[in-house]
C-alpha cells in the first residue's frame, strides 16, 4: 500500500516578517518533520534536502497533519516542482472543525486525549532557529508529528476525540470518521503524478 505520512513544519519567519498571510509564499521552512508508516520511522528535512521531502510526499498515498491545508503544505509549495494541492491529505483540524463547529489548538487537544502536549509554541520555533538551537527545534517539530500521529490513530480506532469547551471547560465528544479516506487510499491508482 502507498505510504501514509504525518507531517509538521516550522518556519524561519512569521507572517509579520513577510507582510501578512497573503504573502505566505515568502515564508521559509526551517525544518519539516514526518512520520512514515511504511518505513515505521520519524525523519527530519532541512532546507538542503527539501527535494527528498518532496519525493516522499509525492510518492505517498496520504499526508496527515494539523492545519496542513492552511499552513504547512502551502508554505512547502515554493520548494517543490509540483503543487501540494495534488496530494491526498487529511487535516485533523479541518475534520474537527467540520464536526465540532469550531477550531481547537493542538496542545489542548493532545493534553485532553493522550495526556501530553506540545513542548513549545510556533513563535518559539522561530526563536530557536534564530538562536541556532536546531536540535531543540527539530525535537519540537518531531514531537508535534508524534502527537498528531497519536491523535490520528486514536480518532481512527475509537471514532472520536474529546474536546474541552473553551468557556465552560466541559468535554465534548467529537465524532470523526476517517474510513472514507482509508477506502480512497486503498482504491487510489498507484501514481498521483
Amino acid at each position: 500500500m502507498k505510504d501514509i505520512v504525518v507531517i509538521d513544519i516550522e518556519t524561519k519567519n512569521t507572517f509579520a516578517d513577510v507582510g501578512g498571510e497573503e504573502h505566505m509564499d515568502e515564508l521559509e521552512v526551517s525544518v519539516a518533520c514526518v512520520y512514515s508508516y511504511n518505513e515505521n520511522k520519524f525523519r527530519s528535512f532541512w532546507e538542503t534536502n527539501m527535494e527528498e521531502l518532496g519525493n516522499l510526499l509525492r510518492e505517498s498515498g496520504l499526508v496527515i497533519g494539523f492545519s496542513i491545508n492552511r499552513f504547512d503544505l502551502p508554505v512547502l509549495d515554493r520548494y517543490f516542482p509540483f503543487s501540494t494541492k495534488a496530494l491526498k491529505r487529511l487535516d485533523l483540524l479541518e475534520e474537527i472543525e467540520a464536526s465540532f463547529g469550531s477550531r481547537v489548538g493542538l496542545d489542548i487537544l493532545a493534553q485532553t486525549n493522550i495526556g501530553e502536549g506540545k513542548t513549545h509554541h510556533s513563535l518559539e520555533a522561530i526563536r530557536l532557529w534564530n538562536e541556532g538551537q536546531h536540535k531543540e527545534l527539530e525535537n519540537y517539530c518531531l514531537n508535534d508529528v508524534k502527537i498528531t500521529k497519536e491523535l490520528y490513530e486514536l480518532a481512527k480506532s475509537q471514532g472520536h476525540l474529546l474536546i474541552p469547551d473553551r468557556k465552560s471547560g466541559e468535554i465534548a465528544k467529537v465524532n470523526l470518521d476517517f474510513s472514507r479516506v482509508i477506502r480512497d487510499l486503498e482504491s487510489a491508482p498507484s501514481a498521483l503524478f
